[in-house]
């Protein structure tokens, strides 16, 4: 299993644009095959931060749902409206089994 924690910080005035198109992006990553888990966070102390925890299968599925409609089109609004370039770092979960 990969897990993927993405940190992303959102222009102030933009949040509940990038909320909408995040919901979106949920949706559907949720129903992808090799999806395991696809959780969305926003921190308490700064409202324009979040945190994505994406568990997927495989490296595999983690490059397949990079090419889906519900990324892509989550990429196209959510990409101009971030304060700074988002930030993976992909880690193998070693517990739960």
């Amino acid at each position: 299993m990969q897990v993927t924690l993405v940190y992303v910080k959102v222009k102030p005035g933009h949040v509940e644009e990038f909320v909408e198109a995040t919901r979106k992006n949920h949706e559907g990553s949720i129903k992808e095959p090799g999806n395991i888990c696809f959780e969305i966070c926003q921190s308490v102390e700064d409202p324009c931060s979040f945190v994505f925890y994406e568990a997927f299968k495989t490296p595999e599925d983690v490059a397949a749902h990079k090419t889906t409609a519900h990324y892509l089109a989550w990429r196209k609004v959510a990409d101009p409206i971030m304060a700074e370039t988002r930030r993976g770092v992909a880690y193998n979960r070693l517990y739960p089994k």
